[in-house]
């Protein structure tokens, strides 16, 4: 096909897509010298100041710049060589004709009915069957790790209402194909079957959401004997840690068809098995298991990954992938083409900066001017070589073998049952060198990272119309949890034999194994806050000056450095469309992320280092519930949960209080300030940033509030850090 693709574009100018440099890089590249003049001169003066006495305070403000200057360095990596890309579907046709696209194999993995709704999920795997694609060449595999019979039945219901879900979408051209999406948009353009359809549509989400709220599935739900029987496995023994393999095939291509007559794609329910004596390695095993499941089945070259809740918002996304896979131009080691994570739902100011546009509109961009973004764990079209050993290791693995049989052959089913066995990868190198990689929780980070350490490239692709919409945490403490356990699965990565900062950098090239670095090395964001959260602010209190006087030239030198990383960086999301309001609501949130989540992960991380503690995968919670959602919407912050990882925030918020007043009363009896004046202003922007928790502490009395056992602990705490450092300054 390769031949064919070449001849064919030699045959016309018209490209797929094109790349070009962001015209911030220049600008980028100057600011990175004068910035890093001033960092040199701000470490040198800590060095001269440690020579000359050394003390406590100043180790430690020597420690939280060290690390905040490494984290800089890293940053700058993302900006030297900032890319833009364009594609151009319409063009797609001039290179390959439909027939010969190749085969698509999509992912959907889901681990708890009752953190991750079946319905979510339904919508999901219904918003990616309706691709604009050859059904002939569209599967969708789920990967149910609860081994739920819930989901199972979902997915039942799901695979009724397709055969018209899909004739629907196809002869109404709808672009909307995620159903609940489509219903419960007021652009929706009502087409004489809609009415119909929306009603089919809730008839089964109420089902569904009967049979998960009862936890059983009433017989008179059932309707064919295949699917009796495929429930009957679910018996006493059959435990969400401890069952067998499950593979049902609830839509096949070529014998299924929609209420018009058309083919469908390939639906399969996977839950592989599990036992208590056999490691799973967390969502990494789930996709091992489903590259296993799929190559036996339908083994489409192209592998398309997504969260449970990552919806598809443009039915032609499989299209943009092929505008790179496909042209004869790109570099023949491209690996994978990687759509940014867009969350639907994010309320006007974003409080918890759950966009994370930073991330997706100004690291990731950098990253694809080298050697390409990471995988980020969804929305990410793989080839599917990329995951294989050379030669390939197992006969059924080949990943050039066509399928000839059935995927409901006893044949193929049995196969597929082998290879979802959780004794399957014992004495292979499935983790290590082939598939997903396993030794994290961040699969997917540590996956990129290596595939490009072994020479494959990827490319980010961000369409104005987002491909994908998901959700974010709408509550500080799932916000605040999320964080903990990336920075976990981040700082595995970190410290690993193949550590970013060591083997990637080898491997790849300096600036992406910066990159990398940056990312992995993100839990040590917690060193510098939570010094420059508690130390200043102390000192203040007991009347101890630890930075230069306002006279001194050093006061210059902090200055110009912190207004010129938080310039930069507000600059750059204001670029990405973003706004002042979104931004320092981000900077907030990263400040919390960074004194709370990320040090509980941190601490985490030690203690299971050394067999302390084993940190367990939990799911982060998809359930919205009501009165959480409309504070939300409404802007305001939703604590409610009397939870550790609270504490040290309200803590901070309680001494940088308490060190602005008393430095503001400072000033009003006529007393000089100029020494401390750097420790009121960082006092003080601690107390603008913290503003929301003294609403919740003292202002709120509604179910969002701070819990009281929280607050009250946190004034012992501040108490106690303040009776220390009266010791310790």
């Amino acid at each position: 096909m390769s031949r064919t693709n070449k001849s064919m574009a030699g045959s016309h100018p018209l490209p797929l897509h094109t790349k070009k440099l962001m015209a911030r890089a220049g600008v980028n590249r100057a600011f990175a010298l004068v910035y890093s003049c001033a960092i040199l001169a701000l470490l040198y003066h800590h060095f001269i100041g440690l020579l000359r006495s050394a003390s406590m305070v100043s180790i430690f403000l020597l420690l939280a710049d060290s690390v905040l200057a490494f984290i800089w360095v890293t940053t700058q990596a993302f900006r030297i060589y900032p890319t833009y890309r364009r594609v151009f579907v319409e063009h797609l046709e001039h290179y390959v004709k439909e027939s010969e696209y190749p085969g698509l194999d999509v992912f959907i993995c889901t681990a708890d009915p009752y953190k991750e709704p079946p319905m979510g999920v339904v919508n999901t795997a219904l918003s990616v069957m309706a691709y604009d694609y050859p059904t002939e060449k569209l599967s969708v595999y789920v990967s149910d790790d609860g081994g739920s019979k819930l989901t199972l039945f979902a997915f039942m219901e799901a695979a009724r209402f397709s055969s018209h879900w899909l004739a629907y979408c196809r002869k109404n051209k709808v672009v909307e194909r995620c159903p609940k999406a489509h219903f419960r948009s007021s652009n929706t353009h009502r087409f004489p079957e809609t009415d119909q359809l929306q009603m089919m549509y809730q008839s089964m989400e109420e089902r569904v959401e009967n049979v998960v709220k009862s936890g059983s599935i009433s017989h008179d739900y059932i309707t064919k004997e295949e699917e009796s029987e495929a429930l009957s496995r679910w018996t006493e023994g059959f435990l969400p840690q401890n069952h067998p393999p499950v593979v049902q095939v609830l839509l096949e291509n070529g014998k299924d068809k929609d209420v018009s007559g058309h083919g469908v794609p390939n639906l399969v329910y996977v839950s592989r098995e599990k036992s208590r004596d056999s490691p799973h390695h967390y969502k990494a095993g789930a996709l091992n298991a489903l590259l296993r499941v799929s190559a036996t089945m339908t083994n489409a070259p192209l592998v398309l990954t997504l969260d449970s809740d990552m919806y598809s918002n443009d039915p032609q996304t499989p299209l943009r992938a092929l505008c790179y896979l496909l042209d004869p131009s790109m570099d023949p080691k491209l690996g994978y083409i990687q759509f940014p994570q867009i969350f639907h739902g994010i309320n006007k100011n974003d409080i918890y900066g759950g966009e994370m546009r930073h991330i997706f509109q100004a690291l990731l961009p950098g990253m694809d001017g080298l050697a390409g973004p990471m995988f980020i764990g969804t929305g990410c079209f793989f080839q599917r070589k990329v995951f294989y050993g050379f030669p390939s290791e197992t006969p059924e693995m080949y990943q050039n073998r066509q399928v000839s049989h059935s995927i409901k052959s006893r044949e193929v089913l049995a196969m597929a049952h082998h290879v979802a066995g959780c004794k399957y990868e014992n004495q292979t190198k499935w983790g290590k060198k082939i598939g997903f990689r396993y030794g994290t929780l961040v699969e997917d980070l540590y996956t990129g990272c290596l595939l490009q350490s072994e020479g494959w490239k990827s490319v980010y692709c961000n369409p104005k119309r987002p491909a994908f919409l998901g959700n974010s945490p709408i509550n500080l403490h799932d916000f605040l949890n999320q964080a903990m356990r990336w920075s976990v699965g981040l700082l595995e990565v970190a410290l690993s034999k193949y550590s970013p900062i060591t083997y990637g950098v080898r491997h790849i090239s300096l600036l992406s194994g910066l990159c990398f670095a940056h990312l992995a090395f993100w839990a040590i964001w917690a060193i510098p806050i939570t010094i420059y959260a508690f130390l200043p602010q102390l000192a203040l209190l007991n009347s101890t000056s630890i930075f230069p006087k306002t006279s001194n030239p050093w006061f210059w030198v902090y200055v110009a450095l912190f207004l010129g990383a938080y310039g930069q960086e507000c600059l750059e999301y204001i670029l990405s469309g973003g706004s002042i309001q979104k931004w320092w609501n981000y900077q907030r949130a990263w400040m919390m992320r960074g004194i709370s989540g990320f040090t509980f992960g941190l601490v985490e991380f030690l203690l299971k280092s050394v067999g302390i503690s084993s940190f367990g995968f939990n799911v982060t919670s998809k359930v919205v519930e009501e009165e959480q959602s409309k504070s939300y919407q409404q802007g305001i912050f939703e604590f409610g949960v009397a939870s550790p990882i609270l504490l040290p925030i309200t803590t901070a918020a309680i001494i940088n209080l308490v060190a602005f007043l008393s430095c503001i009363a400072q000033a009003w009896k006529q007393k000089s300030i100029e020494d401390v004046f750097i420790q009121m202003l960082l006092a003080g922007f601690g107390v603008v940033n913290c503003w929301p928790v003294y609403e919740g502490m003292v202002l709120r009395t509604d179910k969002g509030k701070m819990p009281t056992k929280i607050t009250f602990i946190s004034i012992i705490l501040a108490w106690v850090l303040y009776l220390v450092s009266s010791f310790a300054l």
